[in-house]
C-alpha cells in the first residue's frame, strides 16, 4: 500500500485553549485546588460521562441515554455483554448461533460498525468487519454500563453514526472486599468468578476473573448435527493512584479469550472459532484549579479472530491518544481536546487463493464542545474537525437544545452530522476498492421527557439520512470474482422509542415500545434483520419469603418479523419471549440468583436457519463479605 504524505494541521482556537487556559485558570484560582474525583469514572448513579467526555448530572444531558448498574447487570444471568444490551431500548441483536459466533446489535436500526464502543474509555473496533466484536465482550467484571443513542462524531470522530456505548468495569472504593462466584444452567454451563477490591490511602484498586463453559446446542439443526459450546476466560484490573488532592493516575486493562463452536457450509466439519480481545489504557487527571481541569490519557486494543479448519486470520491494533481540557463557570462548561487514533490490519494469508493484508491509517483530530445549563435552558454545542491519512478532512458538528417548559417536564431538539471511514479490509482485501469513500450521515431528533421520584417517560422521534453507505455488490472493479465492496447505498433511519418506568403497589415497572422505519432509501425495502416494532417490558418487587426477602421479576420482549436478507424475501418471523428471575440474600454473605429464559420455549430465529436454544436457565451463588 502506498502511503500518502499527511501533514496535521492544528485549528488556532483549541490549541490556544489547550495552551493558554491552564496559565490563566492558575492566575485566576483560589490556592486550594479541588478535588479530581469527579474525572474518573462516575461513582454516582445519576452521573453521566459518556454523552460529551465529561461527568454530567443526568437531568442535564440533553441526548437520548440509558444508564445500567451493577444490581441490573448481576440480576440478568447474561453471558455476554451483547445479551444484555438487547433488553435496552433501541438495540436489537442478531447472531449466527449461540455466545461466541458473530454478534451484530443495531443501535436505532443502525449497522453495528455505526456504533462507537469504549471500555474503559479505551476504543474496541476491528478493521475488518467494522464495529466491536460483541461476541468477544464478557460482562463478568462488568460494573456499569452507559448508552447514548444519536450521532456523537463531533465528540469522538469516525464510527459513532448512531452512538456510543460505553463500558466500565469495577473500580476499588472502600475497604478490601473479595467476592467468589459460581453458577451452573442450561447446556452444560457452569461459570466461575473470583476477585477484589478496596482502596487503601492514596491507592484504589480492583481485579477480577471469571470462567465460563458451556456445551451450547445445536445451532443449525438438520444441516450440522452437532453442539456448538464455547469456553471463555476474561480478567480486568484497575488500579488508582492519587498523587495530591488535584492529581490522579489511572491504569486499566481486560483481557477476553474465547474458544466457541460453529456451524460452517460443510456439513460434518467441527468448525471453531478463537476470540482474543485486549485493552489498555493509562491517564493523569489533572485539577489546576475550581474551574479548570484535564485528562491526558493514552490506550490500546488488540482483537484478534481465527478460525479452524477453514483457516482465516484478523487482527486489529487500535491505538488512541487524547488531551482533554475542560473549563467550568457557574452553569457553562468549555471543553476543547486533541485527539490521534492509530489503526493498523493484519491479515496473513493462510490459503494459497489468499491476500495478505497489512495496512495502517491515522487519524488526528480537534475538538470543542460548549455547554449551558442556565434556569430553564440547558444547550450543548460541538464541533469536531477530524484529518484522515488517506481521506483527508472531515468536520462534524452537533447542537442540542432543552427547556424545562413546567415542573419535572422538558423538551428537547438536537441536529447532529457523522462519518465513518471505511475498515482497512473494505478496501485493501480481495473484495475491496481502494477508492471507496467515507460513510457520512445527518440526524434530526426531538424528545418529550417527564420524570418525578422513580416515575418517568421519555418520548424520541429521530430521523437519521446515511449516504455513501457500504455494502456488497456484484463482482467488478475488485478482484473477487464472488462481489465487491461498494459505495451504492443509502440509508433512512427514523423511528419513535418510547420508554417508562413507574412504581405501583410496591412493583417497579419498566417498558420501552421503538416503532422504527430502517430501510434502504434506494429500493425502500427494509434492512435485514431489523423489526419494525419492538416492545420490551419488565416488572421486579420484594416479596417477604419468610424471614427471607426476595426479588422476584418478569421480562417481556417481542419483536416483529424482519427479513434476512436486502431483497426482503427470507422471512425472519416474529416472536414473544418471556423471562423469569428471583434473588435472595442468604445469610447476609451470599447472593443466591434464579433465572429462566424463554420459559414458554418459543422456537424462534433472529437469524436464518440458526436456533436460538429454546428454554434456558440459569442459577448462580455469589458470595461477598459484608
Amino acid at each position: 500500500m502506498k502511503k500518502i504524505p499527511f501533514r496535521f494541521r492544528p485549528v488556532v482556537l483549541p490549541l490556544a485553549l489547550c495552551c493558554v487556559l491552564p496559565a490563566w485558570a492558575q492566575g485566576q484560582a483560589s490556592p486550594e485546588p479541588a478535588t479530581v474525583a469527579q474525572l474518573s469514572a462516575p461513582s454516582l448513579p445519576d452521573t453521566v460521562v459518556t454523552a460529551t467526555r465529561v461527568a454530567q448530572p443526568l437531568t442535564d444531558v440533553l441526548a437520548d441515554v440509558t444508564l445500567i448498574d451493577e444490581p441490573e447487570i448481576r440480576r440478568s444471568g447474561a453471558v455476554n455483554v451483547a445479551d444484555l444490551l438487547q433488553r435496552q431500548p433501541g438495540l436489537e441483536l442478531s447472531r449466527n448461533g449461540g455466545p461466541g459466533t458473530t454478534t451484530s446489535l443495531f443501535l436505532r436500526g443502525a449497522e453495528n460498525r455505526f456504533t462507537a464502543v469504549y471500555i474503559d474509555g479505551v476504543r474496541v473496533d476491528t478493521q475488518s468487519t467494522g464495529g466491536a466484536p460483541w461476541e468477544s465482550i464478557a460482562l463478568g467484571q462488568v460494573e456499569r454500563i452507559e448508552i447514548v443513542r444519536g450521532p456523537a462524531a463531533a465528540v469522538y470522530g469516525s464510527d459513532a453514526i448512531a452512538g456510543v456505548v460505553q463500558i466500565f468495569t469495577k473500580k476499588g472504593d472502600g475497604p478490601f472486599t473479595p467476592y467468589i462466584g459460581a453458577g451452573i444452567g442450561s447446556h452444560s454451563t457452569k461459570k466461575l468468578e473470583a476477585g477484589f477490591s478496596g482502596k487503601q490511602g492514596a491507592v484504589d484498586y480492583a481485579l477480577g476473573a471469571a470462567r465460563d463453559i458451556s456445551r451450547g446446542f445445536d445451532s443449525r439443526p438438520g444441516t450440522n448435527p452437532d453442539r456448538d459450546g464455547y469456553r471463555n476466560s476474561s480478567a480486568s484490573g484497575r488500579l488508582g493512584l492519587q498523587l495530591h488532592q488535584a492529581h490522579r493516575l489511572e491504569f486499566s486493562g481486560t483481557y477476553n479469550d474465547m474458544k466457541s463452536h460453529y456451524d460452517g457450509f460443510t456439513p460434518g466439519q467441527d468448525d471453531y472459532g478463537h476470540h482474543r480481545l485486549a485493552t489498555l489504557g493509562a491517564a493523569w487527571a489533572a485539577q489546576w484549579s475550581r474551574s479548570y481541569s484535564t485528562r491526558l490519557s493514552v490506550s490500546e486494543s488488540r482483537q484478534r479472530y481465527r478460525t479452524e479448519p477453514d483457516l482465516y486470520q484478523t487482527e486489529t491494533t487500535l491505538r488512541n491518544y487524547l488531551l482533554q481540557n475542560e473549563w467550568r463557570s457557574g452553569g457553562h462548561v468549555i471543553t476543547a481536546a486533541l485527539e490521534r487514533r492509530e489503526d493498523h490490519l493484519d491479515n496473513p494469508a493462510l490459503n494459497p487463493w489468499d491476500k495478505a493484508i497489512g495496512a495502517k491509517r491515522h487519524q488526528n483530530a480537534v475538538a470543542l464542545g460548549y455547554g449551558l445549563t442556565q434556569g430553564a435552558h440547558t444547550l450543548q454545542l460541538n464541533l469536531r474537525h477530524d484529518r484522515d491519512s488517506e481521506f483527508g478532512s472531515h468536520s462534524t458538528g452537533g447542537v442540542a437544545y432543552g427547556y424545562a417548559f413546567a415542573p419535572g417536564w422538558r423538551v428537547t431538539a438536537a441536529v447532529g452530522t457523522a462519518f465513518r471511514v471505511p475498515t482497512l479490509y473494505q478496501r485493501f482485501s480481495e473484495y475491496g476498492q481502494p477508492a471507496l469513500q467515507p460513510e457520512k450521515s445527518r440526524n434530526v431528533e426531538l424528545g418529550l421527557h417527564w420524570s418525578q421520584g422513580p416515575s418517568r417517560v421519555g418520548v424520541t422521534a429521530y430521523r437519521n439520512k446515511v449516504r455513501n453507505l457500504i455494502t456488497f455488490g456484484a463482482a467488478g472493479p475488485c478482484g473477487s470474482a464472488f462481489g465487491c465492496y461498494e459505495n451504492t447505498g443509502r440509508a433512512v433511519l427514523q423511528g419513535l422509542t418510547i420508554s417508562a418506568a413507574h412504581r405501583l403497589a410496591g412493583i417497579n415497572l419498566g417498558a420501552s415500545l421503538d416503532l422504527q422505519d430502517p430501510k434502504d432509501d434506494i429500493s425502500g425495502k427494509q434492512l435485514a434483520r431489523r423489526a419494525k416494532r419492538i416492545l420490551k417490558l419488565n416488572a421486579d418487587t420484594r416479596v417477604d419469603g419468610g424471614g427471607t426477602d426476595w426479588t422476584l421479576g418478569a421480562e417481556w420482549l417481542a419483536s416483529s418479523r424482519r427479513f434476512d436478507n436486502a431483497a426482503n424475501t427470507h422471512v425472519l418471523a416474529g416472536y414473544g419471549i418471556v423471562n423469569l428471575y428471583a434473588s435472595t440474600t442468604i445469610a447476609r454473605e451470599w447472593n443466591l440468583l434464579a433465572r429462566v429464559d424463554n420459559v414458554g420455549d418459543r422456537d424462534y430465529q433472529i437469524a436464518r436457519g440458526y436456533a436460538t436454544g429454546g428454554r434456558r436457565f440459569f442459577v448462580g451463588l455469589r458470595w461477598t463479605p459484608r
